[in-house]
């Protein structure tokens, strides 16, 4: 990937952009001991990440709840009034629709209860997401394609990042 000759309108771009603003700002905050304590290597690790979540979930404009959970998680109590406006979470849906076509051609829908390792898997994923817990299945999983692909974007342009200061 070259960062020179990125579509500006691309969500890679948009993302390189906003996270290098804030690599930038993190590096300009100059601890005022150069120790390298566990305790300070995990803070800077940690406005790293979310850093680089942040500008994914600004780069992909809040039309994704993913990336409304994402900016509600990490932004303060002032910040989260303004971002409920963008909706309210849907209750859990607790069960599972099948649909089969009857003999006839008409669809016949049944709701049942899960149970077993498909609804194991889905709470499972339901924690991964953000926002998850609030989906109904199409929904999750929807999202779930969506933010792999983000999350996707987001490795390759810290690897070039990285690839480019260990070129140094």
């Amino acid at each position: 990937m070259d960062l020179h000759n990125l579509n500006p309108s691309s969500l890679k771009s948009r993302f390189t952009t906003r996270f290098l603003r804030a690599l930038t700002e993190i590096n300009a905050r100059k601890p005022i001991a150069s120790s390298s304590s566990p305790r300070e290597i995990f803070q800077r690790y940690r406005r790293i990440k979310d850093a680089a979540d942040t500008s994914m979930a600004y780069s992909v404009r809040s039309r994704r709840t993913w990336s409304k959970a994402t900016l509600w998680r990490l932004r303060t109590p002032s910040h989260r009034r303004r971002l409920a406006s963008f909706g309210r979470r849907s209750s859990l849906n607790k069960t599972r629709t099948t649909t089969t076509a009857s003999h006839r051609g008409a669809v016949v829908v049944q709701i049942t209860s899960r149970g077993g390792g498909l609804g194991v898997q889905l709470e499972e994923l339901r924690e991964l997401v953000p926002g998850g817990e609030a989906m109904d299945l199409c929904n999750l999983l929807d999202e779930t394609a969506h933010y792999i692909k983000c999350l996707t974007t987001q490795v390759q342009v810290m690897r070039t990042i990285a690839n480019l200061y260990s070129l140094e």
